[in-house]
């Protein structure tokens, strides 16, 4: 894709091609159990991010790598498909594009396995190559699948540039304090949490403890995943969003839809509360169909089911309004 059009956000982060099989239950340590359907599509984070986005109406540019293989060039293909800008994906000949294989049983349960392959040889000289499709965006929306290196090169061209910085922790990894002071909002998971901050998130109560750690971290705001809902929290006050009851099919693209709606929201000029409400019903949208990538949601879709929904806002004594 032609990349003369100034993108409102960029996505640096990793590209897989994703293998999906799903069965009646998940096999246990050393056991074979058959499955009845087969996936393969795009995967990868920051691929997913960006598709996200631009289902949503953003336009998106990616940074990232994949190899010169067969399964790389697919990979483009597809997400040219979708509007992102790839000018700034690198083509490795010395690393197979990523993969990850994916087991998920009839309740949505997930197990995944993967090989990064070119994802892990992102360098900062790759991102200091995008610098100006960075410093011309409006956010910046990164994940951890790539070095940490190029993560926080982009960081801190975003934050030069004036961009608000997403950032989706995962994989889950311990971080520096000079990175997280350089992000806006970030957005973990459970496990993600305890591994940043030592918090077993296991409620609200729990999952503002780990917020609140964030903050003080330097963080300027946490959107924590909970059981049962996602806790938003930052200087202006604190939303619990309960977990929405859908027919789940699959958790594994939720995260990735969360953040990229987060991303498009913030870009639009939304508040943290109307960004936070418009990325749980993404959220939520994005579990209903299996592959993270197939449950991508679409504007309208998401839309349509805030449209059934009175507005929310942070609450300056931690109470839902």
């Amino acid at each position: 894709m032609a990349s003369d059009v100034r993108a409102d956000i960029v996505v640096v982060g990793g590209i897989n091609t994703d293998f999906l099989v799903q069965g009646s239950r998940l096999p246990g340590p050393g056991e074979h159990a058959e499955g009845h359907l087969f996936l393969e599509g795009l995967g990868g984070k920051g691929a997913n991010g960006a598709v996200g986005a631009a289902r949503l109406g953003a336009r998106v540019a990616l940074v990232g790598r994949v190899g010169m293989d067969a399964r790389g060039r697919a990979l483009l293909e597809q997400l040219e498909g979708e509007g992102v800008d790839t000018g700034a994906v690198v083509r490795d000949p010395g690393a197979t594009t990523g993969v990850s294989l994916e087991m998920v049983d009839e309740e949505g349960g997930t197990q995944s396995l993967g090989a990064p392959g070119a994802n892990r040889r992102l360098t900062r000289d790759d991102v200091l190559r995008a610098e100006e499709r960075i410093s011309l965006a409006r956010v910046l929306l990164v994940q951890l699948e790539v070095p940490l290196e190029a993560v926080s090169a982009a960081v801190h061209i975003a934050r030069a540039a004036g961009l608000r910085v997403v950032l989706d922790p995962a994989p889950a990894r311990e971080l520096s304090e000079d990175l997280l002071e350089a992000v806006h909002v970030i957005r973990p998971n459970a496990d993600e949490a305890r591994v940043l901050t030592g918090v077993d998130v296991v409620d609200r109560t729990s999952a503002r403890r780990a917020a609140e750690n964030l903050l003080r971290r330097g963080v300027g705001a946490a959107v924590v995943a909970a059981p049962g809902g996602s806790l938003v929290l930052s200087s202006e006050g604190e939303l619990w969003l309960p977990d929405r009851r859908v027919e789940l099919a699959d958790t594994t693209g939720a995260g990735d839809a969360f953040s990229a709606a987060l991303a498009v929201a913030f870009s639009e000029g939304k508040t943290l509360a109307e960004a936070a409400r418009f990325a749980h019903e993404a959220s939520a949208l994005a579990t209903m169909r299996l592959g993270a990538f197939g449950g991508l949601p679409t504007r309208d879709q998401v839309e349509s089911r805030l449209a059934r929904l009175g507005p929310v806002a942070l609450s300056p004594d931690g109470a839902r309004m």
